[in-house]
């Protein structure tokens, strides 16, 4: 019977089914705790409600399978300390450099068209689009401390941590141990990551965050790394529309970071590979195997 178990919990099957089950019934519920408190359009129960949802939906299942699958199960899942905390250091540098290059894939992103035989399509993206934009818009504009806190918590630090949970700790690692290749599972994630969020126009600078953030996960070994990481890049966009509100700005949270100058996109860019060349060579000095 023991042995039974062993088998059960390692199969492949029963690790999907598991995981689907609670995404299904956690969506379910989310869903339906969203749905109550969208009643009267009121945004800090929109705001309460997405948090339900969000935590709900990426950090439960992942904890849920791995609870029941693995021995460690937080540190499996990729809580564990950073093999240097120069790894931290990096990874929150690397949101800020790399955001020249990000606001460039949007740029291009944005300018694609599909054509005239893809026209009804085109304008179905964009509208849903604009009414992500706009909800984005309506949750970003607040003028209080506590707001602001409310904003960090809501859409900078529980995305984080379930994003990496889902993207990183569970999906990367199973793609790596699946493939045997880190690269591959790296990519594979960043593109998965990007789609699901179902936002064509903003898909290209998301899937490079979410290279950036896999391959100093990777690095690290820990999830603590991109966490910090994808916080940050969530939280800075947050301040930046709280201080644009406030009048205290003239800079548009969406294009933070942005220029056309060609000199600052190829130091961006030069910056960005260096720092994660320099990330390898720290995991082949410091790093634990995956």
């Amino acid at each position: 019977m023991d042995e039974f178990k062993k088998n059960l919990k390692e199969s492949t099957g029963f690790r999907v089914f598991i995981y689907l089950m609670a995404l299904l019934v956690c969506t379910l519920v989310g869903g339906a705790v969203t749905l109550f408190l969208a009643v009267g359009n009121n945004i800090d129960l929109l705001k309460l409600g997405q948090g339900i949802s969000s935590a709900l939906m990426f950090i439960a299942p992942p904890l849920i399978l791995y609870a029941f699958t693995r021995k460690q199960p937080m540190r499996e899942i990729g809580f564990r300390k950073p093999n240097s905390a120069w790894m931290l250091l990096i990874g929150v540098a690397l949101m800020f450099v790399s955001l020249p290059l990000t606001n460039l894939f949007g740029d291009w992103n944005e300018k694609m068209n599909f054509g005239s035989a893809f026209e009804s399509l085109e304008a179905l993206l964009k509208q849903m689009e604009d009414a992500a934009s706009e909800l984005t818009d309506r949750m970003l504009q607040v003028d209080t401390i506590w707001g602001l806190l409310v904003n960090l918590l809501v859409i900078a630090l529980i995305p984080a941590i379930g994003e990496e949970l889902t993207f990183r700790g569970m999906l990367q690692q199973a793609l790596h141990r699946g493939c045997k290749n880190a690269h591959v599972a790296v990519f594979l994630s960043a593109f998965i990551f990007s789609f699901i969020h179902f936002q064509f126009y903003g898909f290209l600078p998301r899937m490079f965050l979410g290279l950036i953030l896999g391959y100093l996960f990777y690095y690290s070994g820990s999830l603590w790394t991109s966490i910090l990481m994808h916080f940050v890049n969530n939280g800075a966009a947050v301040v930046v529309a709280y201080l644009e509100h406030k009048g205290l700005t003239d800079v548009d949270y969406e294009h933070f970071g942005a220029t056309s100058n060609v000199w600052l996109l190829l130091l961006s860019l030069v910056v960005t590979v260096g720092l994660i060349v320099l990330c390898n060579k720290i995991k082949t000095k410091y790093g634990r195997k995956q």
